[in-house]
């Protein structure tokens, strides 16, 4: 189902045995724009501190519900390695969450959650709350991280200048995440201040060709011309597979779903049914 990330913010994280908090934001990397953390604020349960849940953990999520069910007991989530969220997210920092967990790293694959196209894991014991065995570390050997590489917040790229082929364009007002895969598949873009009778679009995250953290820019290779005339996206109506076919049509572009195959067609309709 493809949902808005604003959706998230505000949710209940429950656990198997208490709620843990509520999510703050959203941590994606900018390369393959999957969803990799949420950033959960504890409040007077842990100290006001904040922790990072990983899609991994999640069991289910319904945001009509306002809550997000995790495959964790708050002692996991206690004993879990701290986060300042006022510095990056560092590789290293993502190893030792991972190792802690005992999941596997989201890189090094050939797919947007290593060797998975979705972050698929078995759940513990719902009894016990206990990672299954073997455990995913176990064999492997002790290595160096890959290259740093930092994560971001969605609340950093919020309100950033798209930047088109030929010239300034919107900026950048919301996200729109597929919530199997865990991918944020479309930016909203807002076009109204910089053009008369502007409205909302979507552009999707395989058209984008450079996100510039210090200048607070987007940019693809679309035209203005061509993004004005584009479908216009409107955030009370869900997102049918035939908006988005449309709007790949309308680009001359191959839609994400085609590189999983038919199995993947039709199942990414933003609705709150069960």
């Amino acid at each position: 189902m493809l949902r808005s990330i604003k959706d998230l913010h505000g949710c209940t994280v429950s656990a198997f045995d208490g709620d843990i908090g509520t999510v703050d934001q959203v941590y994606f990397d900018d390369e393959a724009w999957g969803v990799r953390y949420l950033v959960v604020e504890t409040g007077n349960w842990l100290n006001d501190r904040r922790v990072l849940i990983s899609p991994y953990s999640v069991r289910h999520a319904k945001p009509s519900s306002n809550v997000v069910q995790v495959n964790l007991t708050q002692q996991q989530v206690r004993d879990s390695p701290g986060v300042d969220t006022h510095k990056p997210v560092s590789r290293q920092h993502e190893v030792e969450y991972l190792r802690h967990y005992n999941y596997p790293t989201y890189w090094g694959g050939p797919n947007l959650w290593g060797m998975g196209a979705c972050p698929a894991f078995d759940p513990p014991d719902t009894a016990t709350g206990l990672a299954p065995e073997p455990p995913l570390w176990a064999g492997q050997p002790a290595a160096q991280p890959p290259a740093d590489v930092h994560l971001h917040s969605t609340d950093e790229v919020h309100g950033d200048h798209i930047e088109a082929a030929d010239g300034s364009i919107g900026h950048v007002s919301g996200f729109i995440y597929d919530d199997t895969a865990w991918a944020i598949r479309y930016l909203c873009v807002d076009t109204r201040n910089w053009w008369p009778g502007g409205k909302e679009v979507l552009i999707a995250t395989r058209w984008i060709g450079l996100v510039d953290w210090l200048a607070s820019t987007v940019s693809t290779t679309l035209t203005r011309e061509a993004i004005m005339n584009s479908p216009a996206y409107d955030d009370s109506i869900p997102i049918h597979r035939s908006y988005e076919a449309a709007l790949h049509a309308y680009y001359g572009k191959d839609g994400y779903w085609s590189d999983a195959g038919p199995a993947s067609l039709d199942t990414h309709t933003r609705t709150d049914a069960p």
